[in-house]
C-alpha cells in the first residue's frame, strides 16, 4: 500500500512540473504573439525600457494579472506615465492570461 502511495505522489508531482512548464511555455507564445517585446524586453531582447527581467520577484500574481487586463488603472495607481501607455488586454482568455502571468512569474 505504501508503495502505491509513493509511486501516486511521484506521479503527481511530475504531472504537476509537467502542466506548469507547458504554461509557462504557453505564456512565453502568448508574449511572442502579442508582441509584448514592442514595449518591452527578455534577457536583453526587445525594448530595454520596458525590461521585465526581475517582474516576477516584484510582483505579486495578482498585480500582474491587473497589469495585464487592466493597465490603465494600474499605470495610475503607480504614478506610472511611460509613453505609449500600456493597454489593457481585455481580448486574451483566461488560459492565456493565466500562461502569461505563470511566464512572467518565472523571471526573478
Amino acid at each position: 500500500m505504501t508503495r502505491i502511495l509513493s509511486v501516486t505522489i511521484v506521479f503527481a508531482f511530475v504531472a504537476s512540473s509537467a502542466f506548469a512548464q507547458s504554461a509557462v511555455e504557453k505564456g512565453k507564445a502568448v508574449y511572442t504573439a502579442q508582441k509584448c517585446s514592442i514595449c518591452h524586453s527578455v534577457a536583453g531582447t526587445g525594448n530595454k525600457k520596458g525590461e521585465l527581467d526581475h517582474i516576477g520577484a516584484k510582483l505579486s500574481e495578482s498585480d500582474l494579472r491587473s497589469w495585464i487586463t487592466n493597465a490603465p488603472d494600474m499605470a495610475a495607481k503607480a504614478k506610472a506615465d511611460r509613453k505609449p501607455p500600456m493597454k489593457a488586454y481585455g481580448t486574451l482568455t483566461k488560459d492565456e492570461v493565466d500562461s502569461l502571468v505563470a511566464y512572467l512569474q518565472t523571471l526573478k
